[in-house]
């Protein structure tokens, strides 16, 4: 279908479908932002996995948060749901066989997604690539769902940057919080994307000379890393294990810099505009990149074998990518991110 048969001037509701983790959902707000400023009156919907949910809270471009578990039960309580509300629209972000129903289930006349997806004989509007709609060969993630959107005539040419609303009810006492702070998250999912906690030590001292306290977060599963990290460092760190994802957020936005692997924290900490040095390792940096404008930077050593899954080493049996990135550099990037700060 051509890109101009939505008569949007009619349509009042519209659904999002946007399943899997934290740096996807945070990903998906400059495709909400352009479209509730396209459709300042219409009802838009976005349905995320549960236990994410909770990073949109009372994000100001959208009317309700739906949510879905992992059961059957849960699923098909959710299509039910997305039936009832008679959606006029309704776009895949995610792409996979599961947001496919849901989609479907909407009900909607309007189905938009990618030609690539599995399924795409059940969508009635659908684009070749984001790379297409872009005209570039490489696109971020954030780029790609807009592209569905400007696909099918939502203006998406300013490209909006990602942005979080800071719960006022999210706050909480961090200890010596009257310092300022840099906020780490030295975990993430895989090995490959892991710098070594002793680099991170190492960074937490070189901040702490230059006047500031370390607060480091990740989850109860990853209390281990954390324990280490107070352990091993030469100066203290504040550890949390157990914040919810709204009162990271806020930690995020009090922070006077993030230092992290790539992460979904690291783009929660660029969506509330924090000077951010995130280290990378197997992960795609042209789709993974913090999309913000605030002072940032990625650091990195290239491998031809970039970017991989990232489950395993299968080039080196050892992930390469990540342990070769040295702590000067990180050291290095830290410093320019914070003195672009110190110019603004």
């Amino acid at each position: 279908m051509k890109n101009n048969e939505i008569d949007w001037q009619n349509v009042k509701r519209v659904l999002i479908v946007r399943l899997r983790s934290i740096g996807d959902t945070v990903l998906s707000t400059p495709s909400l932002i352009a479209l509730r400023r396209f459709l300042p009156d219409a009802r838009i919907d976005i349905l995320l996995e549960d236990w994410v949910a909770p990073v949109l809270e009372n994000f100001e471009a959208i009317d309700n948060v739906l949510t879905v578990g992992k059961t059957s039960k849960s699923r098909f309580k959710t299509m039910w749901q997305l039936r009832q509300n008679k959606y006029d629209v309704a776009f895949n972000f995610h792409g996979g066989t599961t947001a496919t129903f849901f989609v479907l289930a909407s009900g909607a006349r309007h189905r938009v997604g990618f030609e690539t997806y599995q399924y795409s004989f059940l969508y009635n509007h659908l684009l070749s690539s984001s790379a297409d709609f872009w005209q570039q060969e490489k696109t971020h993630s954030a780029e790609q769902q807009l592209a569905l959107l400007g696909f099918v005539g939502v203006p998406v040419d300013d490209r909006p940057k990602s942005s979080l609303t800071i719960s006022e009810n999210s706050s909480f006492i961090v200890h010596h919080s009257s310092f300022p702070f840099a906020l780490f998250h030295p975990v993430a999912a895989f090995p490959t994307k892991q710098w070594a906690t002793e680099n991170f030590a190492e960074i937490a001292e070189f901040l702490v000379n230059k006047g500031l306290q370390i607060v480091a977060v990740g989850t109860k599963k990853e209390r281990g890393i954390l324990e280490k990290l107070q352990k091993i460092s030469p100066v203290s760190i504040q550890t949390y294990d157990s914040l919810t994802l709204p009162q990271i957020t806020n930690l995020a936005s009090r922070a006077k810099i993030f230092v992290g692997n790539d992460s979904g924290i690291a783009h929660i900490a660029a969506a509330v505009k924090t000077p951010s040095v995130v280290v990378f390792g197997s992960s795609n940096r042209a789709h993974w990149s913090p999309w913000t404008d605030a002072p940032h930077e990625m650091v990195f050593e290239e491998f031809a074998c970039q970017p991989c899954p990232g489950y395993v080493c299968e080039e080196f049996g050892e992930p390469k990518c990540i342990l070769s990135v040295k702590v000067e550099n990180v050291e290095n990037a830290i410093e320019r991110v914070l003195k672009v700060k110190s110019k603004r």
